[in-house]
C-alpha cells in the first residue's frame, strides 16, 4: 500500500528523541522546568523580543493577550477575514464585537480597507487590530502599526503560522504590543502542542505568566486575587521545541525547496520572505481546484482549501465585513498542498504526477 502524504506532518528525528529523553531524565516532568525557561529565551531571541511566555497553544497566548487588555463586550476587535478561527475565538468568548477586513493580493489583510474600518471606529474607546501572518508570510507590520497608533488601537500580531519568516529584515512576531507564535503539530516548529506570547514589556510578560499558572500569589498557601488559567507549557514539550529550533535553518530550506518544486508546475500565492509553512496554489476556477483535490485524494495525497473566510462562517453571520470578495475568491480557487519538512523526492514525484494528470 502507498503511504499517505500529509499536508504538514511533524518531522521528528533522533535529536528530538534525545532532547525529550534528557528532559525525562532530569526529573522535570511537571509544567515548570529549565527547558521551559530556555525555550522562552530562544523564542524571544528568534522574534527579536525581550520576553516570551511559553503556553499550551497559540490560542492560549491570544487569550492571555486579550486578558492583559481586559477585552470584553466594550471592545471591538478587527481581524482579517482570511484566517483560522483561533485568531478571534478568544475575543468572541469575551463578548467583543468582531469586524473582518478583506485580503489584498497576497492573502494578508488589505491595509487600505483596514484604514477605512478604523476611521469608522474613531469614536470607539476600546479597539484592537489583530494582524495575521497568513501561511507564513508576514502582514504589513509597519503600516498596520502606524494605523493603530493613529487610531489609538492595540496591535496584536498573530504570527502563529510564521515562525522563521521575516518582514523587511525584521523577524516575524517582532511587531505589535503583543505577538504570538504557535507550535502546534502541523507548524514549522512543533512542541506537539504549544505557543508563546511575545512582548517587550516585562510587566506584560509577568502578568501573562502568572495568569497562565492559575494567578497564584507568591505565598506559601494557594492565594488568588483573580481567577487565572491552566495555560503553561510542559517542560517535556519545551525540550522537544528546543531540538526543533536548532533545526530551524534546515527546516526553512526544505520548505523553500517545496515551494520551488510547486512553483514550476502551478501558480502560487505569494510568500515573499515567508517561511513556506504551506505552499498554496491558486487555480483558474473552482472546478479546476476541486478536480485537483479529487485527483490528489485518489492517490492518498492530502490537500485542503484555504481558510474559509470568517465573514462566511455561520457563527459570525452578524458581524460587519469590510469587503470580502478577494478572500472569497481565494477560498474558491486556493488549495493548500503537501508542504512537510520530510517531503521526499519520491513524494514530490508522486505529487507531480497527480497534478499533471489533473491539469
Amino acid at each position: 500500500m502507498k503511504k499517505r502524504i500529509f499536508l504538514s506532518p511533524p518531522d521528528i528525528g533522533r535529536e528530538e528523541r534525545r532532547a525529550v529523553a534528557a528532559a525525562f531524565d532530569s526529573g522535570y516532568v511537571a509544567p515548570c522546568g529549565p527547558m521551559v525557561d530556555e525555550f522562552e529565551r530562544e523564542t524571544a531571541k528568534l522574534a527579536g523580543r525581550r520576553f516570551a511566555v511559553a503556553v499550551s497553544s497559540g490560542t492560549a497566548a491570544i487569550d492571555l493577550a486579550m486578558a492583559e487588555y481586559g477585552v470584553d463586550s466594550s471592545w471591538t476587535v478587527i481581524s482579517p477575514a482570511l484566517t483560522f478561527i483561533a485568531t478571534v475565538g478568544p475575543a468572541w468568548h469575551r463578548g467583543a464585537k468582531l469586524e473582518f477586513v478583506d485580503s489584498d493580493e497576497t492573502g494578508n489583510m488589505d491595509c487600505s480597507l483596514l484604514e477605512e474600518a478604523l476611521a469608522a471606529r474613531r469614536r470607539t474607546k476600546h479597539l484592537m487590530v489583530v494582524g495575521v501572518d497568513l501561511y507564513g508570510r508576514c502582514c504589513d507590520y509597519g503600516r498596520i502599526a502606524k494605523l493603530c497608533r493613529r487610531a489609538g488601537a492595540v496591535f496584536l500580531c498573530d504570527s502563529a503560522e510564521a515562525v522563521g519568516a521575516r518582514f523587511k529584515g525584521l523577524p516575524s512576531g517582532s511587531s505589535g504590543e503583543i505577538a504570538v507564535y504557535s507550535f502546534n503539530g502541523n507548524k514549522i516548529v512543533t512542541t506537539s502542542g504549544g505557543g508563546v506570547l511575545l512582548t517587550d514589556d516585562h510587566g506584560v510578560a509577568e502578568r501573562a505568566r502568572k495568569r497562565a499558572q492559575q494567578s497564584r500569589e507568591a505565598v506559601a498557601w494557594y492565594e488568588h486575587r483573580e481567577v487565572g488559567y491552566n495555560y503553561r507549557m510542559s517542560n517535556i514539550l519545551a525540550a522537544l521545541g528546543l531540538a526543533q529550533l536548532r533545526r530551524l535553518p534546515e527546516i526553512l530550506e526544505k520548505r523553500a525547496a517545496n515551494r520551488r518544486f510547486y512553483g514550476r508546475i502551478l501558480p502560487l500565492l505569494d510568500n515573499t520572505d515567508g517561511n513556506g509553512w504551506l505552499s498554496v496554489a491558486v487555480m483558474g476556477s473552482r472546478r479546476e481546484r476541486d478536480a485537483l483535490m479529487r485527483t490528489l485524494a485518489a492517490d492518498d495525497i492530502e490537500s485542503r482549501p484555504v481558510w474559509k473566510p470568517l465573514h462566511l462562517q455561520p457563527v459570525f453571520a452578524g458581524c460587519r465585513s469590510w469587503g470580502g470578495e478577494v478572500a472569497e475568491t481565494l477560498f474558491d480557487l486556493g488549495v493548500c498542498l503537501p508542504s512537510g519538512t520530510s517531503l521526499s523526492a519520491a513524494d514530490r514525484s508522486r505529487i507531480e504526477k497527480a497534478i499533471r494528470a489533473s491539469l
